[in-house]
């Protein structure tokens, strides 16, 4: 955030204005290291010093420079003031601006300066060389109420002198300019007069001027202009100066700026910015004429940079329009909103997209420059940057300019946000890829600024989803907005970080027009990645040249999970076709990513296909869910427990076993494939443990879970299905050693006893009476082919029972 000290407060207006140009660190010197203050005992012997007449110019050099060093704690009295008077006659070159320095402390901070010393300083203001010096000592001297008024003209006339004089050094030196305009703002405060205004104006108007020869404006040349003028401004304010703010509101209008020879954009812009600023700071109601005329300079600055810029995205303009671009969102973040101008609101656009967060620049020269710390110097550059601090004051103005704008204006603002969340989609997911594990730095900055980038995507969409997404409102409603709102989404939300109120109610709006809307639906799933764009690095040779594996993707993967969360939500309106065509792949690819809440998402939205249904297309629906059905076991079970969540697995078999027609060859597949899932797992944990069966009541492994769900099935089934279930479930436990018999015969007792179902009970207890026997009966055996292998003979009268038995089961 830019400083927020109160104008009015400020004693050396240079200071202030220089510290406004460092805001933006790109603009930062490289700082000094600060020397302490003198002492009051030093700055004492300075004076002494000063006042010693056998004091030799290197003696007075070194006292001025330790009074200079001093200044901001220094007061300078009026018996001082006549010393330093005294001492410019026979100053050298290098002592000379000291004196004028420390002269210009003297009437910036004496409450009650002298009159005739002030007259004094005067009148040997015509010997002063140019300098900036000068112009500050002569802009504090026409401010200071202690000037005669009869001596404010020639004074104003020797400071004019001294800026056309100075504006060649300006032009060379950039750095001087705190300085200047100082002076200018100095002189401001005190004027009057009309024809001197202008004047004093033209050359502010010449320092920027291309026809004049002016130096190349900066973001950090406008923030001194509006903190400048905000000066100004206040000052008037406090003192009710309303006709002289109107006389400099009409100076810098946009009807007289282009009257001028010189005309500077930069200036035409923050100028009126500034002056909006300062009514706001000060809280202070301005005129609606005045305000039109202001915002009217503003929207003709804004029209100028648009024509200069073209019908591009912005992503060729000129350095100067780029100026002019990052001047705009500062200006107006700082001095507030502006009424609708369409002009204005796409400068703001383009400024957030190119300037703010120009997130493609950063990923091209990180790309082009992978082994290089430019990339990384610029990025963090950028980050302590006073346009990059003011992303959020920006991305607002932005919004209440969308608020009041036409359609046309909306639609084409829309259009280049969502392109945008597309294009930082595609380039990070490339960097990340290019970048993690060996330029982690750089892409953490990177992901900073793209971050904020989110949030800023995320405060339009709410604003857009407010006017678009509002079935009340139907002459603004747009239902197709929906899909593009969350498909800008889903490209940003590797970058979301936290829940935000303004992306949860987008979304809500969003997704509840999808359910309403089968046309919004079917863009929104037409919008996913396609299956060899997921697995594949296609469309970029960096990654073709790499070792690419889409399940370490964490950007993709981020999209793809959104994209899993929303489609429950309207999965009823997905064609047949469609679902099969470009959710089924993904569904599947993304059922074995090793990141549990992928596979959980994934899963869900087979529940809810299985679970959905539609009259239209009713019959094909079911034909493609047992098709899938057929898949999702093995991709399931493939990777249990390693990869696929039980919990997953569970809701996806309830939901076929209910949903799927009685007698499904798919439902028939599920069981056959979950109860060869359980004697693979139990048959690797017995070798691991073979006292597993004595703890099986609290075990909570992998085997024990798939046989809860199988024994679950029973009651969930349809009664055709359940014959062959009870079938696969006496063949396997007949398998098992006596104790793995034991204790599942146990746990069903135990759940049919439980069981009300009155329909199904009664075969449950005979087939368990049955399996009883049958278990009991093949240890029988087992004993008797023991005792036939010592010698010893064991009567076979229960053969036929064992046969009638089977049979039964």
């Amino acid at each position: 955030m830019l400083s927020n000290s109160r104008p009015r407060q400020i004693l050396f207006l240079e200071h202030w204005l220089r510290a406004a140009a460092a805001a933006d660190a790109s603009q930062t010197p490289s700082p000094a290291a600060a020397a302490p203050p003198p002492s009051a005992a030093v700055i004492l012997r300075s004076w002494a010093d000063l006042r010693d007449p056998s004091a030799d110019p290197p003696r007075l050099l070194s006292a001025l420079l330790t009074l200079s060093r001093g200044r901001s704690a220094l007061h300078v009295s009026d018996p001082q003031a006549k010393l330093l008077l005294s001492l410019l006659p026979s100053s050298s070159p290098d002592a000379f601006p000291l004196v004028l320095s420390l002269l210009y402390t003297y009437l910036r901070k004496s409450s009650r300066p002298s009159p005739p010393l002030l007259l004094s300083i005067l009148s040997v203001s015509s010997s002063f060389p140019p300098s900036t010096h000068s112009i500050l000592l002569l802009g504090a001297l026409s401010a200071s109420p202690a000037l005669p008024a009869s001596a404010l003209s020639p004074c104003l006339d020797h400071l004019c002198s001294f800026l056309d004089s100075s504006l060649p050094a300006i032009f060379r030196d950039a750095d001087l300019l705190p300085e200047f305009l100082a002076g200018i703002g100095y002189a401001l405060s005190r004027l009057e007069d009309d024809a001197r205004l202008g004047k004093i104006l033209n050359f502010l108007f010449r320092i920027w001027s291309a026809e004049a020869g002016g130096i190349r404006p900066s973001l950090s040349h406008g923030l001194m202009v509006l903190r400048l003028f905000e000066w100004c401004t206040s000052g008037f304010l406090a003192s009710r100066s309303w006709s002289r703010i109107e006389s400099l509101c009409g100076e810098i209008s946009a009807n007289r700026s282009k009257s001028r020879g010189n005309f500077a954009p930069l200036l035409v812009l923050m100028a009126p910015a500034g002056v909006l600023r300062a009514f706001r700071s000060n809280r202070v109601e301005i005129d609606p004429r005045l305000r039109k005329s202001i915002e009217e300079s503003i929207s003709y600055v804004a029209e100028c940079t648009i024509s200069r810029i073209g019908t591009d995205s912005g992503s060729n303009v000129s350095d100067d329009s780029h100026v002019l671009l990052q001047c705009i969102a500062i200006g107006l973040a700082q001095c507030g909103s502006i009424s609708f101008n369409a002009s204005v609101l796409r400068c703001l656009c383009l400024s957030l997209l190119n300037e703010v967060f120009p997130l493609q620049y950063f990923f091209r020269m990180s790309l082009e420059n992978v082994n290089e710390n430019s990339a990384t110097c610029k990025a963090k550059e950028h980050l302590g940057s006073a346009l990059f601090k003011e992303a959020g004051a920006v991305t607002g103005v932005f919004c209440n300019q969308y608020a009041s704008a036409d359609e046309v204006s909306k639609a084409m603002v829309e259009n280049h946000l969502w392109d945008y969340s597309q294009e930082v989609y595609s380039n990070l997911r490339l960097a990340a890829w290019v970048h993690r594990g060996k330029s982690d730095e750089l892409l953490g900055d990177l992901e900073k600024i793209a971050e904020a980038a989110f949030l800023m995507v995320v405060v339009f969409a709410a604003e857009v989803s407010k006017h678009k997404l509002n079935s009340k409102s139907s002459h603004e409603f747009r239902p197709e907005v929906s899909s593009r709102i969350l498909v800008a989404f889903s490209c940003m939300e590797y970058l979301r970080r936290v829940r935000l109120p303004e992306y949860t109610e987008a979304v809500r709006r969003a997704v509840l027009t999808l359910q309403e809307n089968a046309d919004s639906c079917v863009s929104f799933v037409e919008s996913i990645p396609p299956y060899t764009e997921l697995t594949k690095a296609q469309g970029s040779i960096i990654l073709e040249r790499m070792r690419y594996i889409w399940s370490q993707d964490e950007v993709q993967t981020s999209r793809i999970l959104f994209y899993l969360r929303v489609l429950p939500t309207c999965i009823s309106f997905v064609p047949t076709s469609l679902f099969g065509k470009r959710v089924a792949p993904t569904m599947f690819l993304y059922m074995q990513h090793p990141n549990e809440k992928v596979t959980r998402a994934s899963h869900s939205i087979f529940v809810s296909f299985v679970s959905s249904g539609k009259d239209s297309d009713q019959d094909d629906r079911v034909v493609l869910k047992e098709q899938l059905v057929f898949y999702y076991m093995q991709r399931a079970l493939q990777v249990y427990p390693r990869i696929t969540p039980f919990e997953g697995l569970a809701s996806g078999v309830a939901a076929l076993v209910r949903h799927l027609p009685a007698g499904s060859p798919a439902i028939f597949y599920c069981i056959h494939s979950l109860v060869a899932k359980a004697s693979d797992l139990c048959g690797k944990a017995m070798s691991e443990d073979p006292t597993m069966w004595k703890n099986w009541e609290g075990s909570s492994g992998p085997p024990k879970k798939v046989l809860d769900l199988l024994l679950r099935l029973i009651y969930l089934v349809d009664i055709q299905m359940l014959p062959y279930l009870l079938k696969q479930l006496a063949e396997f436990i007949i398998q098992l050693p006596k104790d793995g018999q034991n204790a599942l015969l146990d746990e069903m007792y135990f759940q049919v006893a439980e069981s009300d179902d009155v329909t199904r009970k009664p075969v449950l207890v005979s087939w368990l009476q049955s399996l009883s026997f049958i278990c009991s009966q093949k240890k029988a055996s087992s004993t008797t082919e023991a005792a036939e292998k010592h010698g010893i003979s064991v009567p076979n009268n229960d053969s036929l029972s064992w046969n009638r038995t089977s049979a039964r089961l």
